[in-house]
């Protein structure tokens, strides 16, 4: 089984041989196309069955001019954000029809893009999805000049008419949680922001000066943290020299956990006398003491429409604008009323 003549992998013609059919019926029965009686197409399966037979994948791009693969370049981080987006990605993928290459860079430099693109080129992707986090990285794809449709998930969108981009409302989602905070009492409301050189950081540390300069209320300036539970503990010991404030901001889940537990060292109680608000609504901040309330982002939805807009592209439909998945505020146990 899986070998025919002379040891080689079976290829279409022992499938037909086997089967007693032509290799224009066992195309039929493996593409799915055309009419095939049902005890012919049980002949052909068993004999595939039998066989072991795959179909070549390539050998079909060049009768086909497709290979049904898109390509995804993504940032080789373990975050909830990134790893969610990617599993989104291959699901909206799947679900469209398509395979799925992933590459993951944890060097974002023109050169390593470039190779990234040149080797899903060499699997002859249909489309590009660049998961493109960093500062740079979007500007970087749009200066390419790949000859097949490249969609961008970026919280910034730079001006490319090669480009196609997706994005979660970031801005709008630390606007969110700002609001949250001042209409119920808070003033002094702190940003521990992400790494500077992530757009999606950079972008909620906007919303969040929008919304309190919206307010005109003071602002301290940010505290910069890593996206891990450690940048936000280190941060939250800042925090509790300088003076806590009334609400924490945490551009995502995982620091506002670290920010917990250096607030409970500190003496302070979450939310008695800090409230704290996060962003990505992680599967586990739920389950925070006190259970977090945070900013969520639909990554299914983003990831459905970043396919959705390399189908467009495929089909040689025009591009649209920016598409903005929105994001929206999930309420639990860290915030308190200061009202009145």
């Amino acid at each position: 089984m899986g070998t025919a003549r002379g040891g080689r992998q079976p290829a279409m013609m022992d499938v037909a041989r086997l089967a007693g059919v032509s290799h224009q019926t066992v195309s039929r029965v493996v593409n799915d196309t055309g009419h095939v009686a049902e005890e012919t197409r049980s002949r052909v399966l068993a004999a595939i069955e039998q066989l072991g037979y795959r179909r070549n994948s390539v050998a079909r791009a060049l009768v086909t001019c497709r290979s049904s693969i898109v390509g995804i370049i993504t940032t080789a981080s373990a975050h909830y954000g990134p790893a969610s987006l990617l599993v989104s990605l291959e699901t909206a993928a799947r679900e469209a029809g398509f395979f799925t290459g992933v590459t993951a860079l944890s060097d974002y430099s023109a050169v390593s893009l470039a190779g990234a693109i040149d080797h899903f080129l060499g699997l002859a992707a249909e489309a590009v999805v660049v998961v493109a986090p960093m500062a740079g990285l979007a500007e970087a794809v749009g200066a390419m000049s790949a000859p097949v449709p490249v969609v961008a998930i970026s919280a910034v969108q730079c001006a490319s008419p090669r480009l196609r981009f997706v994005r979660a409302d970031q801005v709008g989602g630390a606007r969110l949680a700002v609001r949250y905070l001042a209409e119920r009492g808070h003033h002094d409301i702190v940003h521990i922001s992400g790494p500077g050189d992530w757009y999606e950081a950079k972008a909620r540390e906007a919303g969040w000066r929008a919304e309190m300069e919206a307010r005109r209320l003071a602002r301290r300036e940010p505290l910069e943290s890593s996206w891990e539970c450690a940048g936000g503990y280190e941060a939250g010991r800042r925090l509790a020299a300088q003076g806590l404030p009334d609400a924490v901001f945490a551009a995502n889940d995982a620091i506002a956990l670290g920010l917990l537990r250096a607030l409970d060292e500190a003496g302070a109680r979450v939310p008695d006398d800090v409230s704290v608000v996060g962003f990505d609504d992680e599967p586990a901040s739920a389950f925070y003491g006190p259970g977090l309330t945070t900013v969520r982002q639909d990554f299914a939805e983003l990831g459905r429409c970043a396919v959705r807009a390399a189908c467009g592209a495929i089909a040689g439909e025009a591009a649209p604008g920016a598409v903005v998945v929105p994001t929206r505020l999930v309420e639990r146990g860290s915030v308190a009323d200061r009202r009145g």
